[in-house]
């Protein structure tokens, strides 16, 4: 067998049991009797709590508990939730406010929980709500992005969380005042809801001594810390544990006052509680993405080379700092500042703002997609301006093959790559020099067609560190425990299969165990697309290890030296003796020889550096003038993933990026209004992309293997949504450029469209 795994697609062992309704979700396996939770939310985006009334919600049919603020903290919980916090160039903290689990003393944005309701139904819990009376003298809601407004933070004058910088201001300042050409251009990333196919949901359990929490995350430890931290636990009194999971994208990774509210719930009655969130209210409530606004400027020399590259940020906070929140903007957004571009003269500068909307984080990318958007977004610009082919700007400035390792200007050292033969089999692939005549042919029915590019790369983020732990079973079947988390990733079935390459262990032997606290001691969870790539490598050094303990107890068994035993990926050989045993034997061999230690193997391992996935994204759409709709008819991507371990489930994660971006590109956007209430609270007003709004998409594998890892991959989750906005959003702009139309910016709704290409004859009645 091939050393690190065959690179051959494999059906998805776990489709067959979700598929007919056999997975088991949180709200599946919530235990029998369960009384029922209902989140009383405010209906107000800003002002002073004078109030709050629970004597009537408590005396309700059915009802167990209501609780506020007040009775947390009367009860000694630690009502404080974390966020990270960044460094303003100034030196001083950025803003630190208290995010109470339940509103104290003000509200700040629509959907903030106010008080939990737990009774035998849920409806019973939901009709108590009714009877909670909340007053509030209410103040201006502040939605725009900013300084100013009504202030929602005394820690935060005008609303103003942070102020940070990175690179050298200077030095750029002087690259542009010496440059032959400057461009600018200012772009929008809109707000999203991130809508996972399943929404929020939890459980809890207390048997008077251990707390069990079971929720849909993207792992387990952040949340057990959480949880030692705020109720004053031992750790090996809490346990968490995630069951399957349908989709996350990074808004499930961090903590939420409900599990929090779950928790103290079921200490205070002894019973186990569960609360699922329903879909309007987790629009109101899940942390939303991106929501930004950069000013992007680039300097050329006379042969168009970049010579300097500046952005001025202004992020969304919402109303809190969430768990990365900060970091989203500045730190993760700077590790792919200058792209595939070789630019050592930079300056980032952000400032994060308070507003009162729901609070703004991961979402798939968290970070990187806005960063190649802002910069793919001028790049194309650039050419315009210059004069320059698209493609051959790209080319003149690519970071070439042997300037590798190359660290950027932010730090970041990219181990290889190959843009020019990725952009170069991007171009054959997506048949580009056929565009001029599709575009031709679509004009003559009064239509219009872009053609936008969009060349990406992107960091693996997340702990570089993980474990995997084998353990052989009696009945002849194996358990691998991962420290990672699928959200319909594929997880069961790659992990598996790598163990399957490595060991010979038969695929439907080996089940993947993930997800809870007791029975994995650490794990870094699902983020930063780190899972496959950190996991398997913790897996070869576990197999390592299993092959060095089995080949030391066969010395033995078949009468030769350790020395002289090898191990084929399928089985120990030596010459000399006639045992050719499989993993499964030898671990029989041990059960009987009573050799219990060799039935359980666990190493952890680390990455000595990040991967870089990168590729070219190619899109053509074709807008109707009439109505102002734009219709995604081609998309091509090309990858440099490195080795693959199973390319079928990589092309499923890069199709789901790019929908996700052809979503935010086309369709979705987060509206609030003046007053802060949430107008695009159900899908009737929220539009996620259907089947007939994506085209079939091309994805080619042109690797580079990684030099970061033994096993030469690189992550893939994300960057789908990487390269699709700015492919999506330049061909957009291709299209209307010879309508006169210099800036266009995303959602491209069928309104929007239709009132740029409409604008002067709007403007003359």
């Amino acid at each position: 067998m091939e050393k690190f795994g065959k690179s051959q697609s494999t059906q998805r062992v776990e489709d067959i049991r979700f598929l007919t309704g056999h997975g088991k979700y949180v709200d599946d396996i919530a235990p029998k009797g369960a009384l029922h939770a209902f989140v009383f939310r405010s209906p107000v985006a800003h002002g002073k709590i004078t109030s709050i009334d629970v004597a009537d919600a408590r005396e309700a049919a059915g009802v167990h508990l209501v609780f506020t603020c007040a009775d947390l903290e009367e009860a000694g919980v630690k009502i404080g939730m974390s966020g990270a916090i960044l460094d303003n160039r100034d030196g001083t903290k950025g803003a630190k406010p208290l995010r109470p689990m339940l509103a104290k003393d003000k509200v700040r944005y629509v959907g903030e929980p106010v008080a939990m309701v737990i009774a035998d139904t849920y409806d019973q819990a939901k009709d108590a709500a009714e009877l909670i009376m909340l007053d509030v003298e209410e103040l201006p809601a502040k939605v725009d992005l900013g300084p100013g407004g009504e202030t929602l933070h005394e820690e935060a004058p005008e609303n103003r969380a942070f102020d940070w910088g990175m690179g050298d201001e200077e030095a750029t300042e002087k690259a542009f005042a010496a440059a032959a050409k400057t461009v600018s251009l200012e772009v929008g990333d809109n707000r999203i809801i991130v809508n996972s196919m399943e929404p929020r949901g939890c459980f809890a359990e207390w048997d008077g001594t251990k707390l069990h929490l079971a929720n849909n995350g993207q792992g387990v430890w952040v949340h057990k810390d959480n949880l030692v931290n705020a109720f004053g636990l031992e750790p090996e009194n809490v346990r968490v544990t995630n069951p399957d999971t349908g989709g996350a994208f990074g808004m499930k990774a961090m903590a939420y006052p409900e599990y929090f509210l779950i928790c103290h719930a079921t200490r205070t009655l002894g019973r186990p509680v569960r609360w699922m969130s329903d879909r309007t209210e987790a629009m109101l409530s899940d942390n939303g993405g991106r929501d930004l606004t950069s000013l992007a400027e680039l300097a050329f020399d006379e042969n168009n080379r970049i010579t300097a590259y500046r952005v001025s940020t202004k992020c969304n906070l919402g109303a809190y700092n969430s768990q990365f929140g900060q970091p989203i903007q500045t730190q993760l957004f700077s590790r792919v500042l200058m792209g595939v571009y070789d630019v050592q003269t930079t300056w980032l500068q952000v400032e994060g703002y308070y507003t009162n909307t729901v609070q703004v984080d991961a979402y798939r990318g968290a970070g990187r997609p806005e960063a190649i958007y802002v910069l793919e977004r001028i790049m194309d610009r650039a050419a315009r301006e210059l004069g320059v082919d698209p493609w051959e700007l790209r080319r003149i400035n690519f970071i070439k093959p042997d300037q590798f390792p190359y660290k950027t200007a932010t730090g970041e050292t990219y181990d290889v790559g190959d843009f020019n033969k990725v952009l170069t089999r991007g171009a054959g692939e997506a048949d580009a020099a056929g565009f001029a005549a599709r575009a031709e042919a679509d004009a003559k029915r009064g239509l219009l067609r872009g053609q936008g590019l969009c060349y990406y790369i992107e960091s693996i983020l997340g702990d570089p560190s993980e474990g995997t732990e084998v353990i052989f079973l009696e009945d002849g079947t194996v358990e691998v425990l991962v420290g990672t988390q699928s959200g319909g990733q594929g997880h069961e079935t790659v992990y598996a299969k790598f163990l399957s390459d490595q060991t010979g262990i038969p695929l439907d032997k080996i089940t993947v165990v993930q997800g809870d606290s007791d029975r994995i001691a650490q794990g870094g969870g699902t983020g930063g697309s780190r899972s496959v790539t950190v996991q398997n490598n913790a897996t070869l050094a576990t197999v390592s290890k299993m092959i060095e303990d089995f080949t030391a107890f066969l010395a033995d068994e078949m009468g030769v030296p350790a020395s002289e035993i090898g191990f084929d990926d399928e089985r120990f050989r030596a010459e000399g003796s006639n045992l050719t045993p499989t993993m499964l034997e030898v671990a029989e061999m041990a059960r009987e020889k009573g050799r219990e230690d060799l039935l359980t193997h666990h190493e952890r391992a680390t990455l000595p550096a990040r991967s870089f996935p990168n590729g070219a994204h190619i899109c053509e759409v074709v807008i109707d003038p009439e109505t102002g709709i734009v219709t995604v008819d081609r998309y091509t991507v090309v990858d440099d993933f490195g080795n693959l371990i199973n390319p079928m489930l990589a092309e499923g994660q890069v199709h789901g990026g790019v929908v996700q971006g052809i979503g935010q590109a086309v369709q979705e956007r987060t509206v609030y209004d003046e007053d802060g209430q949430l107008l695009t609270a159900s899908f009737m007003d929220y539009a996620l992309p259907r089947a007939q709004d994506v085209p079939y998409i091309s994805f080619t594998s042109e690797p580079v293997p990684s030099t970061a890892n033994i096993m030469g991959m690189k992550g893939c989750g994300e960057a789908g949504t990487v390269g699709a906005l700015a492919a999506v959003s330049n061909a957009v702009q291709d299209a209307l450029w010879d309508q006169g139309i210099r800036q266009a910016d995303m959602p491209f709704t069928p309104h929007k469209v239709w009132e740029l290409l409409n604008g002067d004859r709007i403007a003359a009645e």
